[in-house]
């Protein structure tokens, strides 16, 4: 049986950010590989087996308290790393950090790409128990090396000769994306030129955006500044490449470096401890501007130097690989279905149905998905118990099966109603109107407890 997952999101309405880079590449995949095990909806209001949260959109915020299945909160940063990415009022600043983690409690699980910040998330009270770390993942269909060719004629159209030695920075245009210092480094190597791209996602309320603006403005001849690019367009800026230099002050897990390694793209990055988890010491790394520059030098007139260095990176694209990445998702939603329905679930039950039950007219109801949301059924290990509330008693009804059908067309599902109508006893009004229904449930009682 599939598996129900809805995804929430708005990640993908504003281009140039790695949430919403990293939240079509999952989409990407669940549709491409797991079209068989997953169910999967966007944007949709109603039950399901899970809600998956990508974004704290307060709309989300309100599905999670209404939802009734389980909720999974993707964590594509922590209230510490907006420090640096916009520019807010105090007071406003200390309130969305609250918001956010008042949003990532109210989920039953969270998802984390990197896991350096577990234990932050555990410091504000999330048990370890209900994080998880799964990878970003990129498609190597997506993003892949060109021929020289073809890699040449990409260049010509960026103004970018065929000998030219290219260095880019990926990103939003943010002062904790050490967009100062790529251009300070820059001016440290005259004979390289420097592309970044991403611009201002968050417009005027970025922090430090006049010094930003200014940067960008009144840069060195060897630094071009190509605004926000189109993700189907990328894998064009990292054929014209020849280097990936991150020196950000802060991340979770940049989809730029998975996507640069795809295409075995040297990697230049700060000295961050959030990167050794994720990147096994599989980059080059420095600490200052001038050392960033020494090594952009040396990666430009020494040859050997530079295989090395797309060794490492071709390192790091075979281990997210897709079957890797595919399996943990999978294995994932898996235990957190069975969990959910080995836990408290509830199902609305008419009172005529119950008094039928408890007349022995009926051992079988038949429930649609309209039902999974509130009721009086409780359903547990190993056995499950249905409970009739009345004013001076309470009457139990145990429940020895619960079957769902998905999928169903009317042929199918007359089928399995005809087979269980012993149990059913359906009039023919409810024969036919379940036969109506592509999704049901069958649940099956035995004896009576008071």
């Amino acid at each position: 049986m599939k598996i129900r997952v809805n995804m929430l999101s708005s990640a993908d309405a504003v281009e140039g950010q790695g949430v919403g880079s990293a939240y079509l590449e999952l989409i990407n995949l669940l549709k491409e590989e797991a079209y068989h095990a997953i169910d999967l909806t966007i944007n949709e209001s109603g039950y399901f087996d899970i809600n998956h949260i990508h974004t704290i959109d307060p709309m989300n915020f309100y599905k999670i308290k209404m939802h009734k299945g389980a909720n999974i909160m993707a964590v594509h940063f922590l209230p510490h790393t907006l420090e640096g990415s916009i520019d807010l009022p105090k007071f406003i600043f200390a309130g969305l950090k609250h918001y956010i983690i008042d949003f990532y409690k109210s989920a039953d699980y969270l998802v984390v790409v990197n896991p350096i910040f577990i234990k932050e998330l555990i410091q504000l009270g999330i048990p370890e128990s209900r994080i998880k770390y799964i990878p970003n993942y990129v498609s190597k269909q997506k993003f892949y090396a060109y021929d020289e060719q073809k890699r040449n004629q990409v260049r010509a159209k960026y103004g970018v000769k065929e000998d030219d030695f290219v260095v880019i920075g990926v990103g939003q245009v943010q002062m904790r994306k050490g967009v100062v210092d790529f251009v300070e480094v820059a001016k440290k190597c005259p004979e390289v030129k420097f592309l970044w791209c991403g611009g201002f996602s968050f417009g005027a309320i970025t922090d430090g955006y006049h010094q930003l603006k200014d940067v960008m403005e009144n840069h060195p001849e060897n630094v071009q500044f190509l605004g926000i690019i189109p993700r189907e367009d990328m894998n064009d800026i990292y054929n014209v490449s020849d280097v990936l230099f991150m020196p950000s002050y802060n991340e979770l897990f940049p989809m730029a470096i998975l996507e640069a390694c795809n295409l075995h793209k040297p990697l230049l990055l700060r000295n961050l401890d959030l990167y050794q988890d994720i990147l096994f010491d599989s980059y080059l790394k420095a600490e200052d501007n001038e050392a960033f520059a020494k090594m952009l030098c040396d990666l430009n007139r020494d040859p050997d130097f530079y295989r090395e260095a797309m060794a490492l990176s071709e390192k790091i694209s075979i281990y997210y690989s897709k079957e890797h990445v595919l399996k943990q998702w999978l294995d994932f939603y898996r235990q957190v279905y069975d969990k959910s329905y080995s836990d408290i679930k509830t199902v609305k039950v008419d009172t005529e149905d119950f008094d039928k039950i408890l007349c022995k007219k009926k051992q079988m109801l038949v429930l649609d998905n309209k039902h999974y949301s509130n009721s009086i059924f409780i359903k547990d290990q190993p056995f499950s118990i249905l409970h009739r509330f009345n004013k001076d008693r309470v009457i139990s009804v145990k429940i020895v099966d619960f079957e769902e059908f998905n999928y169903l067309d009317e042929e199918t599902a007359l089928d399995i109603l005809i087979n269980h109508q012993d149990k059913l006893n359906l009039s023919a009004k409810d024969m036919y109107k379940y036969s109506k229904k592509k999704d049901f449930a069958l649940l099956e009682f035995g004896p009576i407890v008071e």
